[in-house]
């Protein structure tokens, strides 16, 4: 598949107009005052079904509403740990009233899980410490009628386009008020966030810097830029689920070799910490993978990487979290 263009991002915005949410951009005078920088917080954790996912499931499944090589679109085939999960099955089943199947852990967060079975997807579960995905839903595809298309978490050409109209939105938003990112934080688990976002940044804001953030126990992003090769990794044990994956995909990896300026990696403990500052200081509840990017920024405003003043784009990817799980995390000590 060929690698998406700006052009294939405008086109998803167009898609998604009225259907996606133009999420919101926050601010925080406290956090600004604990950095010295400016941040600018794109919430996609208010995004329909609670993280950016939406985005890229239903671009994706808009393309192959007029078929698949020649025959009617009959299903979507998945696998996900949860957001992904759950934004096929809301975009697939519950708006288009298209069947469904989503390969799911048998560890997924009970939270998307429900959600996922309440949009109408059909769950199927592996383990995925033991079985590798990609073969389970080769076996689960033969099942299915003719007519079903595979659509990955990330490793795809309207996803990564769909994902990308978060970083059009934001850096639009900013510069109709006269604000330019001198950098942007983003979460990073397959890529498709960040590539797609990086496509459009580039595009419109070309001199910001674009920095990946990846769980430290889950670093495989930091490794593939570093050595200039995909390294696969067994599945990271991280409390951020969603960036729990073992490798980029080749569409992912090409991009952000072009855009990407690094990968810094931060731990668990710096992810609940964030978690607690934007559930005390800015009233929203956002799951482990969605702090990655604030404590990135935090972690390089520490180590004096960032200059005083400087306009840091943030990207909050989700809030889907089990409320009990939320509060065991910001309660426990490390």
């Amino acid at each position: 598949m060929l690698l998406p263009t700006y052009k294939d991002i405008a086109n998803a915005a167009a898609v998604l107009a009225g259907v996606a949410r133009h999420t919101p951009i926050e601010t925080s005078r406290t956090l600004d005052d604990q950095l010295g920088v400016h941040c600018f917080i794109k919430c996609e954790n208010l995004q329909r079904m609670g993280a950016f996912k939406f985005r890229g499931a239903y671009t994706a499944v808009n393309h192959y509403l007029n078929g698949v090589d020649g025959k009617e679109l009959k299903g979507v085939l998945t696998y996900s740990s949860g957001n992904h999960a759950q934004a096929i099955a809301l975009a697939a089943t519950k708006t288009l009233d298209i069947p469904s199947t989503i390969i799911m852990p048998t560890d997924a967060p009970a939270l998307k899980l429900k959600a996922t079975q309440e949009y109408g997807g059909n769950v199927v579960f592996y383990d995925r410490y033991k079985e590798i995905r990609d073969e389970v839903a080769e076996k689960v595809k033969a099942t299915l009628p003719e007519g079903t298309v595979f659509i990955p978490p990330y490793n795809h050409k309207y996803v990564i386009a769909g994902q990308g109209t978060v970083g059009k939105e934001l850096v639009e938003d900013l510069q109709s008020k006269s604000i330019t990112l001198d950098y942007l934080f983003v979460c990073v688990g397959g890529g498709g966030l960040i590539s797609g976002i990086s496509l459009a940044v580039k595009e419109l804001s070309p001199k910001t810097v674009i920095i990946g953030v990846e769980p430290e126990a889950g670093n495989d992003a930091q490794q593939s830029l570093e050595q200039g090769q995909i390294v696969h990794i067994d599945t990271p044990k991280t409390i951020a689920d969603g960036a729990q994956t073992q490798h980029l995909g080749d569409l992912t990896f090409e991009i952000m070799q072009r855009n990407v300026s690094k990968i810094i990696t931060v731990t668990d403990e710096q992810l609940v910490e964030e978690m607690k500052f934007i559930g005390e200081r800015m009233k929203m509840i956002v799951e482990p993978t969605g702090c990655l990017a604030l404590a990135g920024v935090r972690k390089l405003v520490s180590r004096g990487e960032i200059e005083k003043g400087a306009n840091c784009g943030v990207i909050i990817s989700g809030g889907n979290v089990d409320l009990e799980r939320y509060c065991k995390l910001i309660s426990s000590t490390f």
